[in-house]
């Protein structure tokens, strides 16, 4: 193996199909080279939801010439590539297969080792890709689809949980809410982009759990609420109390959020925060939780915003981190499995 281990990552968990190529060298901190990432967004959309079967096949579509993409932008050629990682779970079976059987495949045919990453953990570690890293140890919010959690994070696969969803996670919530309000998937970011026009305290809405004492969390009951409020506003309702009904929701979920981050951080004795996953993108939730742990002296780190959705850069950043820390337990026998439901702390 040379000096320099150039890692090719694959990530298919669910609608987004993204391949990168990080190097790493010693201890210095792994440098991503190239990255590509396709979106099937507009493919999902008539359907008001991500279809498995139709995912499945796009990614077979998508694959291999984003494959190529990367390796043109990095100037090199497959044989140049000395590890494969790939996304094991959790996520949509089909989908994750497919990014399984190329990675594993490519690794056969090269002679090279393949690494099953935790989708999770892509996207918990990702923010060392930034511009500003952070340093272990750490509390992290993670808030990725159907997931939310907070947890400490010693290390590299040292992952302790804190508090998590007992219901519908953060991303949910946000989605839901915005499909009451009938806009268009996935309906998060609409919704945040909405809730800028209009009025957080024109609607009261719950906060469950909020007040529990515990880093858990629930919003299921919100989603429910803001049903009801749809209902009473009727079919036609003008738009600016639909910015509103928005903007109330957005500030529900992020008073939530911070809050428990908060508390964990209370908790733990910890100073520094680390949020990943989609909703780490929302602007809102970004600007209260600085405010909030500036005044406490904590730093908060995020990843780049080209880096909350779902990519390979995260997948491969995270197999880098592992292979530098002699945690790597790559397969050579070209066999593999995935898992649509997987636990982070067991990972």
């Amino acid at each position: 193996m040379s000096s320099v281990q150039r890692i090719l990552g694959f990530e298919s968990s669910c609608d987004e199909t993204g391949v990168a190529l990080v190097e790493v060298a010693g201890d210095a901190p792994p440098r991503l080279v190239a990255q590509a990432l396709h979106s099937q967004i507009s493919m999902h959309q008539a359907y008001g939801g991500v279809v498995p079967e139709l995912a499945s096949r796009d990614h077979v579509r998508r694959v291999l010439p984003l494959t190529r993409e990367v390796l043109s932008q990095a100037g090199l050629a497959l044989h140049d590539v000395e590890l494969i990682a790939y996304t094991q779970g959790p996520g949509l079976a089909g989908a994750l297969l497919v990014g399984a059987g190329v990675a594993v495949s490519l690794a056969a045919a090269l002679g090279v080792p393949a690494l099953p990453i935790h989708h999770l953990e892509g996207h918990l570690l990702s923010p060392f890709l930034s511009a500003d890293p952070p340093e272990f140890p750490f509390v992290a919010l993670l808030v990725s689809g159907g997931h939310t959690q907070l947890m400490r994070v010693d290390d590299v696969g040292s992952y302790e949980i804190l508090g998590e969803t007992i219901d519908d996670a953060a991303g949910e919530a946000f989605d839901k809410s915005a499909k009451l309000l009938g806009l268009p998937y996935p309906g998060g970011p609409h919704l945040a982009r909405m809730a800028e026009f209009g009025n957080p305290e024109a609607f009261e809405l719950p906060r469950p759990l909020l007040h529990s004492g515990k880093p858990d969390f629930s919003f299921a009951g919100l989603k429910t609420a803001v049903l009801t409020q749809v209902k009473k506003i009727g079919d036609s309702p003008c738009e600016q109390t639909k910015a509103d009904l928005a903007a109330s929701t957005q500030q529900a979920i992020v008073d939530v959020l911070v809050k428990k981050s908060l508390l964990a951080l209370k908790e733990t004795g910890l100073k520094r925060l680390v949020v990943a996953g989609g909703v780490g993108a929302n602007a809102k939730l970004r600007e209260q939780l600085n405010a909030a742990c500036a005044k406490r002296g904590v730093r908060v780190h995020y990843p780049e915003l080209s880096l909350c959705t779902d990519n390979g850069a995260m997948i491969a950043m995270a197999a880098a981190l592992r292979v530098q820390r002699g945690m790597a337990s790559p397969r050579q026998d070209g066999g593999f499995e995935v898992r649509a439901r997987w636990d982070l702390s067991a990972a």
